[in-house]
């Protein structure tokens, strides 16, 4: 018995009718190139002065990320986390990193570089060495301001394996210049991450995030310049004379007088003035319709948004459209991106930057217990806001008549849940010190609690 072979093709194709890649049709010469524009730095600049759009999307992203700031958690002192976080207002380090976030994204890299007092920058980081009052904040260095040492690379197994140890500092930097910092002392943001050659291309850099939305973007302003020329078309007017071609070629008094009389009718012309002209001339006007043009503009922008992965309600600041649509659903998703790249791209480096501010501003090393967590973006209005502090004061209170807390500890707690809810900030440290701390048996009362009264009929 003879079997039959049938072959299926990985797509879907018809020969006959030209469908489907390999058939015969135009789509057949469809291909993707390389762009290279990470490598245009000109460009790159002019675009971000010049496009709203480019700066929309350079920015958006590291403004969020840096915009709220983080929760400083587990230190054995309260007061101990205010004073870490007010010199990080002092020394703008959430403006540094959200400046180093935004190369990062231009250009596809750029580094932070740890000022720390007294010591040399091309020496490994020892963090126990750091002394009181050394550290000095932040300077940032996009990728264009220093060249890594790509023939000596970080052999130490670990997060930075593989990349540069060294990166040189160009003279033409404003500070640092021509020293070379060591790996341990840098912040480091990437753009887009690249595939291992593709990196090797790029001095182990990462790529512009507006390399891979340069088409959607040259679309969409192609468009919106479209639209706006046709404002300029949108009433056109035309105007017949007999032998028009024949006065213009014989020139004199016959061409002057057709131009003073071009001339008349621009001159009183209006809703209520009449146009003058031969029996034999004609004049006509010719209207233009928008209709549809609002829609192309939009799917346009969508794709934008796409590409970018910034909402339309945040990347161009565009109302939701369509019944009940409030864009909160867009907004949290976006909002949990962020947190994704929160999470991915600063931890690591946020995590090693507070301990070198903790020992320089406290004196201290962090406890075992510390740790941290990246604010929420998602701002909360009043009615949520004392929804949510009733819920949490429900359960602690819970707590405490359970004897699992004592009531310091419940301040403690209600004094953190301000930050979230805004209520319960006026507890003090003193309120907080003076309150009993030791954790009552279930049903027995606190001596700390006033004693209870009959309610008065």
């Amino acid at each position: 018995m003879k079997l039959l072979k049938n072959f299926t093709a990985d797509s879907f194709q018809n020969f006959a009718a030209r469908l489907g890649l390999g058939a015969g049709s135009q789509h057949d010469q469809s291909t993707y190139g390389f762009d290279f524009l990470s490598r245009d730095r000109l460009k790159l600049e002019a675009m971000y002065r010049s496009s709203w759009i480019v700066g929309q999307v350079v920015d958006v992203v590291a403004e969020d990320m840096t915009r709220e700031g983080i929760n400083i958690r587990g230190l054995d002192d309260p007061e101990d986390a205010n004073k870490i976080q007010q010199k990080l207002d002092d020394l703008e380090i959430w403006n540094e990193l959200t400046n180093a976030i935004k190369w990062g994204r231009l250009y596809g890299g750029a580094i932070a570089v740890m000022l720390i007092d007294g010591q040399d920058v091309s020496t490994p980081l020892d963090i126990g060495t750091v002394g009181k009052d050394q550290f000095k904040g932040l300077m940032v260095l996009d990728r264009w301001l220093v060249l890594p040492t790509l023939q000596d690379l970080v052999t130490e197994y670990g997060p930075d394996f593989g990349k540069p140890k060294y990166y040189d500092v160009i003279a033409d930097s404003l500070g640092l210049s021509n020293q070379n910092i060591h790996y341990s002392r840098v912040i480091r943001f990437d753009g887009v991450d690249l595939p291992y050659w593709q990196r090797v291309a790029e001095n182990l850099w990462g790529q512009s995030v507006i390399e891979r939305m340069i088409d959607r973007l040259t679309a969409f302003d192609s468009t919106t310049m479209g639209v706006a020329q046709l404002v300029y078309k949108a009433h056109l007017r035309t105007y017949k004379v007999k032998g028009l071609r024949a006065i213009i070629a014989a020139g004199g008094k016959a061409f002057e007088g057709l131009v003073k009389q071009i001339e008349q009718i621009r001159l009183w012309q209006s809703n209520e003035g009449l146009t003058l002209m031969d029996a034999e001339d004609e004049f006509a006007t010719h209207s233009y319709s928008f209709a549809g043009l609002d829609a192309v503009l939009l799917q346009f922008g969508q794709q934008l948004s796409g590409a970018s992965q910034i909402p339309l309600v945040r990347l161009f600041g565009q109302s939701p459209s369509g019944m009940n649509a409030t864009g909160e659903s867009d907004l949290s998703n976006y909002y949990d991106n962020i947190n994704q790249q929160q999470e991915r791209r600063m931890r690591s480096g946020l995590g090693k930057l507070l301990h070198v501010v903790s020992l320089s501003v406290l004196g201290k090393a962090l406890p075992e217990s510390f740790t941290f967590d990246f604010a929420s973006l998602w701002q909360m209005d009043d009615v949520q806001k004392a929804d949510v502090a009733s819920k949490i004061t429900d359960a602690i209170c819970k707590a405490e008549e359970q004897g699992l807390i004592s009531t310091q500890s419940a301040m403690k707690e209600l004094k953190q849940s301000s930050e979230i809810t805004g209520v319960y900030s006026s507890i003090t440290d003193e309120d907080i010190e003076s309150a009993d701390d030791s954790v009552p048996r279930p049903g027995e009362v606190n001596e700390s609690d006033p004693p209870y009264t009959e309610p008065s009929a």
